[in-house]
This record gives C-alpha cells, sequence and structure tokens, in this order.
C-alpha cells in the first residue's frame, strides 16, 4: 500500500499510513446513512463500528454494556462470603497490590464498606522489602486477625501464601494471568484464568471488585435491603482503568466515559485534592488519568510508603485528603527524578546492546525496584520493541517489561517461570514483572527474546503513524472535536484518531525549552493553531523553526484548548515531513 502523502519516512522516523480503499467506501457509506461528519464516520470505521451500531457505540451506556457478574467463576461464592462477612460483622482485611488499580481497588471495598457502618484492615506489601502479591509472614498474620482477607490486584499465582492464611478465608479478585493451577482460596475470580473464554479478559482489578460490589448489592435487594450507591464509585474504576492501561474497548469505554462524568464532580475528597495539587484546571480526561493524577498515587507504592495512595483514595477527611496528596506530589517529584537518572543508564546499556532487537533490555547495581517499569515503558516507547529493566541487587534482579501490541509479555515471562530460567514472573499481555538470579541473567533475556521474536517483535520495517484522512485547517471546529470525542475515551487499544494537513504554510515559535507552538494555513481560510510539546527533543522542532517559505504535511490529534475563559480548536502535532 503506498504511503499516504506518499510519507515514507516522516521527521520521526515513521511510515504514513492512511484509510483503505474499502475503508474510504465504508466511510463514505456511513456518512450516506448516519448522515455524521465525514471525520467522524472514519474514526468509527476504524474501529470496526457499522453504520446501524454507530448511535449505540457513540452513547455507550452500562445498562447495554455491563456484563453479568455471574458470567465470570466463582463470582457467586465470592459475593455470598463477601456479604455474609459484612452482615455478621466478621473481621475482613483486604490485602491490594502496590499500584493505582490495587490502591483504586481497595478503595472501592473500604468505601463500600464504609457506606454500611463498617470497615476493614488495609494491607499494602512494601515493594522493596516484600515484593509484588501476597507473601506467607504478611498472609499469616491477617490470618490471625481477620475472618476474611480479600486479596485485590494480585494473589492468583499465590499458591503458598494463600495456604498460609490458616483460619481465615482467603477470596482473590485478580486479573493478571493465572496459571494451570489455581491457589486454595475460597474463590479466585479473574476473567484472565485458564478456564474463562477471555472474553472479559480486557478488565482491570477495580473492574472486577465492580462487579462483585454489584452482585452484593443484587443479593441485597433480594433480600429487601439497599446497597451502597455503586455508580458514585466509577470515578476509581475509570482511574483504574486508565492508568493500568486496560483497553478502552467493551464495557470499559462505558466504566471510563462514565467514571469520567462522576470524577468531574470533584466529590471525592482524596481526587479532588489530587487534581488541585496537579494543576488540572479542566474536566478529566483519559490523559489527566493516566498522566497527571496515576503517576501520583503510584508515586507512594514506588519511592514511598506503599499504601498513601489507597489511604488517599479511600478517605473521606478533606484534611487528611489534602496531606496525602501533598506527600504523593512531592513523592512523585522524587520519582522522576530516580527515573531520569534509571532511564539514562538503562538507554546507554541498551543502544550499546543494540536497539533492534526483538527485546530491549537493561540491568544495573542499584537500580530502583519503584521506576523499573517506567523506564522500561520509555524504551518500549523509544523503540517500539517489548522492553525489560531489571535493578540488581543481593544477587538477584527484579524488574518489570512492557509490551508493544500483538506481543503477549506476560505469557512469555509466564514460559520462563516454568522452565526455571526465573525466580517469579507473571502479568498480563502488556505489562509483566519478574525476580531473576543474577546467574541466569543473561540466558533469561536470550530465551525471552527468542519466544518474543516468534511473536514477531522487532519484525517489520519503521514504525507506522496511521492517520484517518485529511482535512483543511478551516474545516475543523469546535462542534466536530466534539463529535469525534463521542467516539471515545481514547487510550489503550483504542488510540485517538489521527488527521493530516497537507501542504501546509507554517509560522512558528519557540515556547520555554522544548515546546513549538505553530500557526498553519493551505491559503484558503483560516489558520489552524497546533502546540509541539517537547518538540526540540526531538526532531520536529529543529524541522518546523523558522521554515521560511516551505511547505509541510502536519499530522496529529484535534483538541480544544479551554484556556481563560475561551474555547479555541487546536492540532496537537505528533509529526511532519516536508511537502
Amino acid at each position: 500500500m503506498r504511503a499516504f502523502l506518499d510519507v515514507e519516512a516522516s521527521a520521526t522516523g515513521r511510515r504514513w499510513v492512511g484509510p483503505t480503499a474499502e475503508e474510504d467506501r465504508q466511510a463514505e457509506a456511513m456518512e450516506q446513512a448516519t448522515r455524521l461528519p465525514a471525520a467522524l464516520c472514519r474514526t468509527l470505521v476504524r474501529r470496526g463500528v457499522v453504520p446501524e451500531e454507530a448511535a449505540q457505540f457513540l452513547e455507550p451506556t452500562l445498562r447495554d454494556l455491563l456484563p453479568d457478574p455471574l458470567s465470570l467463576r466463582d463470582m457467586g461464592t465470592a459475593a455470598g462470603r463477601f456479604l455474609k462477612a459484612v452482615k455478621a460483622r466478621e473481621r475482613i482485611a483486604v490485602f491490594a497490590d502496590y499500584d493505582v488499580d490495587g490502591g483504586s481497588s481497595a478503595a472501592l471495598l473500604l468505601c463500600w464498606l464504609r457506606a454500611m457502618g463498617g470497615d476493614a484492615t488495609l494491607y499494602i506489601p512494601d515493594r522493596i522489602d516484600e515484593g509484588y502479591g501476597p507473601n506467607v509472614p504478611a498472609m499469616q498474620g491477617l490470618a490471625q486477625g481477620h475472618d476474611l482477607i480479600v486479596c485485590v490486584d494480585c494473589g492468583t499465582l499465590s499458591h503458598e501464601p494463600i495456604a498460609a492464611a490458616r483460619g481465615a478465608d482467603v477470596i482473590v479478585l485478580d486479573h493478571h494471568l493465572g496459571g494451570e493451577t489455581l491457589p486454595p482460596a475460597l474463590a479466585v475470580v479473574n476473567p484472565n484464568r485458564q478456564d474463562e473464554s477471555g472474553a472479559l479478559g480486557h478488565l482491570c482489578a477495580a473492574s472486577v471488585v465492580f462487579l462483585m460490589l454489584v452482585e452484593v448489592n443484587r443479593l441485597m435487594r433480594a433480600e429487601g435491603a439497599t446497597g451502597p450507591d455503586l455508580m458514585a464509585m466509577l470515578d476509581l474504576v475509570a482511574l483504574a482503568t486508565v492508568a493500568d492501561v486496560a483497553p478502552l474497548i467493551g464495557v470499559n469505554r462505558a466504566l471510563v466515559r462514565r467514571g469520567l462524568d462522576i470524577m468531574a464532580r470533584r466529590e471525592r475528597p482524596g481526587l479532588r485534592a489530587l487534581a488541585d495539587v496537579s494543576r488540572m484546571r479542566e474536566a478529566p480526561t483519559p490523559y489527566a488519568l493516566g498522566f497527571l493524577l496515576g503517576p501520583r498515587v503510584n508515586a507512594g507504592g514506588r519511592v514511598g510508603r506503599a499504601d498513601l495512595g489507597a489511604r488517599l483514595l479511600s478517605t473521606d477527611d478533606p484534611a487528611e485528603a489534602a496531606a496525602l496528596a501533598e506527600r504523593l506530589d512531592q513523592l512523585n517529584t522524587e520519582r522522576r527524578e530516580i527515573e531520569m537518572q534509571v532511564r539514562d543508564a538503562a538507554l546507554a546499556q541498551a543502544e550499546a546492546r543494540g536497539l533492534d532487537a526483538p527485546l530491549v533490555w537493561a540491568a544495573g547495581a542499584g537500580w530502583h525496584p519503584g521506576v523499573v517499569g517506567i523506564v522500561a515503558s520509555r524504551l518500549k516507547e523509544a523503540t517500539n520493541r517489548p522492553a525489560v529493566v531489571i535493578g540488581l541487587a543481593d544477587g538477584e534482579g527484579k524488574g518489570s517489561g512492557r509490551s508493544v501490541a500483538g506481543v503477549d509479555l506476560g505469557a512469555a515471562v509466564h514460559r520462563l517461570e516454568a522452565e526455571g530460567l526465573l525466580l517469579r514472573g507473571g502479568g498480563h499481555k502488556m505489562a509483566a514483572g519478574l525476580t531473576v538470579a543474577e546467574a541466569q541473567l543473561e540466558p533469561a533475556m536470550a530465551r525471552l527474546t527468542e519466544l518474543l521474536a516468534r511473536q514477531g517483535a522487532g519484525a517489520g520495517g519503521p514504525r507506522e503513524l496511521k492517520l484517518e484522512g485529511l482535512l483543511m485547517p478551516s474545516a475543523v471546529t469546535p462542534g466536530l472535536i466534539e463529535q469525534i470525542e463521542a467516539a471515545g475515551p481514547f487510550g489503550a487499544s483504542a488510540p485517538a484518531p489521527r488527521f493530516a494537513f497537507a501542504a501546509q504554510a507554517v509560522t512558528s515559535r519557540r515556547i520555554g525549552e522544548s515546546h513549538l507552538r505553530l500557526s498553519f494555513g493551505d491559503g484558503t481560510g483560516p489558520k489552524l493553531e497546533a502546540i509541539a510539546f517537547g518538540a526540540y527533543d526531538g526532531p520536529l522542532g529543529p524541522l518546523l523553526d523558522s521554515p521560511g517559505t516551505d511547505r509541510f504535511h502536519l499530522a496529529g490529534r484535534l483538541e480544544l484548548n479551554n484556556w481563560g475563559g475561551r474555547t479555541r480548536v487546536q492540532l496537537r502535532l505528533e509529526d511532519a515531513a516536508r511537502a
């Protein structure tokens, strides 16, 4: 297929790919059938939507999309046992992972219990001292003082720790890839169990917790009682879904769409305080959840106290929320400084090893375990390849990996553990964690490279930038952008649509150290504003600075810029090429 606008290698080294002839035909047919704008029809076609489904897709509702909780194995047992504990005022403990998904999952349970006049003990393991998931000492200690332990966003592979929880029932609410056998828990509710269909495999752990609470509320209604308002808790589900990079497809679209509406009300003290310290001036968006709120919630588990995020999300005290948010903001600044040091060292090592292999990896002594996952993400983004970053200490390496679309990193890591090359390993398609003996590091990474190569990692030519089509600057209006936004929310597995503007005359000016502000047009109508953040950290700034009489093809995402009481349209510039 010919490159779109003949751009075989753009400023960022990508090949532009436009709609196929068949997609053009489908978009035209949808435009005629629905009377929707052509740009929106192209976006819908790229998502596999047909004309008769367009209206429902643009207005996703939980009523239509929320699955029956009982479609997940062990859900009936889990919900029944949880409700029994609540009614009998039993002692409940919540064991949660230290990331956003774990903190949000724990907060869902704690807030629900508080609304019922109850409470629970929150336990989140220390990333460095205890590592991921349940451990034997913690589970033994919790079992001595509690009747029910609910493990959220962890536990599916924790056979020995759960067996050690003698005297207490254990429920697991998780989404990580399961093994061939399940731990000896009373119930393991996980859409990624080996014996599940996988139809709900895109759910994060908070969504699994939400579904259990839906079933608990249903059981209460059957007994003539009323449970807490679950719709008001969807802000937590939305935060977890976006921050855990869960695919924004199916019911996840409805959960995030509704959760953003709830979050915009600013009723949860913790999220309100977090938005304030993050200097969020607009209504929450998936970008804000993923890049402003999520990293701050995560900061406690990465470089501070592991329970800070969950405590922030679950508190109903505004003063406590403000103090916790401020502390997490400080920790996030510390995390960025540590991350920068590790990132520079990891990138240098990976470059020396070669960035064109199926797997990009790096390992270093003393690298902070709390940032290796973020650095792996940075390497993945820079190379378009799966990446693993490992911190070495005391003869062991603890690392995190991030994958690219179409490459199941979690399955490969599980395979390595089964083959004895890893001490521990787990995860899902896009992310995984592992522990490896330092002596086994090189053979383990070599084998992982081999397994990922079999899946196609590192194959193919230059990265592609997929574009929905061409637009003229004069065609971009606030109304058009609002209509396109209705096809969202955009994020993992549902990228925001990108449009191209051909042969534009550009006026540019530098903003601060690295940003670029543009104004461009084709001479036939009004000009359009554009912003390119970090342009001078890469090739876009030098290319478009002082363009003179040259014309450029531009590509990026359309957005509304609300500033100073005015709403303006602009292009978030992502790529460019000389026309």
